[in-house]
């Protein structure tokens, strides 16, 4: 058996300790070695304050999960492409999709594998719901996607700066399980974006968006939601009603739940380290953009509107 590759970390938060760290502990192929953090070490490996001093001092280091807020990934993966490494991102991708193009083109230059995640779509039932709707005729879709900012992202003012994107960071796992249930092109015809006068992303958004055939997506976001949080999918086919939940976790037909494991994070987390590993073993990349293009595009034709200031 080969020995484990050997992986690093950069940015040490949240998702890096609840999702990353214990994944890679997890998964045969992989062995953590080193992390890079201005602010965080981690017991048992190597840790730097700087991705370039990790990169410097860790020369025998084959790939590098890329954990920070997006402003800073295309940096750091651009070094990482440089210095010879693999590379994995967390979403959301990159500030836009100039630098996302540019990391596919590094990638293939350098002979490494650039894997930009999007962990919604390994949630359990997004692949039996793909299968159904490729037997089904879609007319439909609604999109609610509500949480409560201060619950999942307590203290990240970088979602709030130009390039975090607002309540389209956790909005972008609705988008990526969108494009792997519609295969065709889809683009947003309008859309009202909700920007705290002291903020420069929205806390809101309602975004009508249209397939090439004429199939109608309404989507709701919203990072003001106290009550039960709320990822829900509903599809309508000339079949029936097809309903996708708790982030894409459950899915029901009519009033027909599907008997299936609804997962967790961690379950979508590792199989997202599975694919990370058997790309490099192929020696190939996957970088699916379409999630990232339409929330530019959703920008592009939106109107903002201001609302009250917010705070943590």
């Amino acid at each position: 058996m080969q020995p484990p590759l050997r992986v690093g970390i950069v940015g040490v938060g949240k998702i890096a300790r609840d999702q990353h760290i214990p994944c890679i502990a997890a998964h045969p192929g992989f062995k953590l070695v080193a992390v890079a953090s201005r602010h965080s070490c981690v017991a048992g490996v190597a840790s730097y304050a700087s991705l370039e001093q990790m990169l410097e001092g860790t020369e025998d280091l084959d790939a590098i999960a890329i954990c920070t807020p997006p402003q800073a990934h295309y940096e750091a993966a651009r070094a990482v492409l440089a210095s010879g490494r693999h590379v994995l991102m967390e979403k959301p991708p990159c500030a836009s999709l100039g630098q996302l193009d540019s990391l596919v083109r590094l990638a293939k230059v350098a002979g490494r594998t650039l894997y930009q995640t999007w962990h919604s779509q390994h949630a359990r039932a997004v692949e039996p719901a793909a299968r159904l709707l490729g037997q089904r005729k879609l007319r439909r879709v609604h999109i609610t996607w509500k949480e409560d900012v201060r619950r999942w992202h307590p203290g990240q003012n970088w979602l709030w700066e130009p390039g975090g994107f607002g309540v389209f960071d956790p909005g972008m796992n609705a988008l990526s399980i969108l494009t792997r249930l519609v295969p065709e092109a889809i683009y947003p015809q309008a859309a009202q974006l909700f920007v705290p006068v002291n903020r420069g992303a929205p806390i809101a958004a309602e975004v009508v968006l249209r397939t090439d055939s004429g199939i109608g997506i309404l989507a709701s976001f919203d990072f003001r939601e106290t009550g039960p949080q709320r990822w829900n999918i509903d599809l309508e086919t000339d079949e029936g009603a097809v309903h996708l939940s708790a982030g894409g976790g459950h899915l029901t037909l009519g009033e027909q739940p599907v008997p299936a494991d609804p997962g967790s994070l961690d379950a979508e987390y590792a199989a997202i380290y599975e694919r990370f590993y058997d790309l490099i073993v192929r020696g190939e990349s996957d970088v699916d953009t379409r999630p990232l293009q339409l929330v530019s595009d959703i920008f592009l034709v939106a109107k903002q509107i201001p609302v009250e200031s917010f705070e943590f």
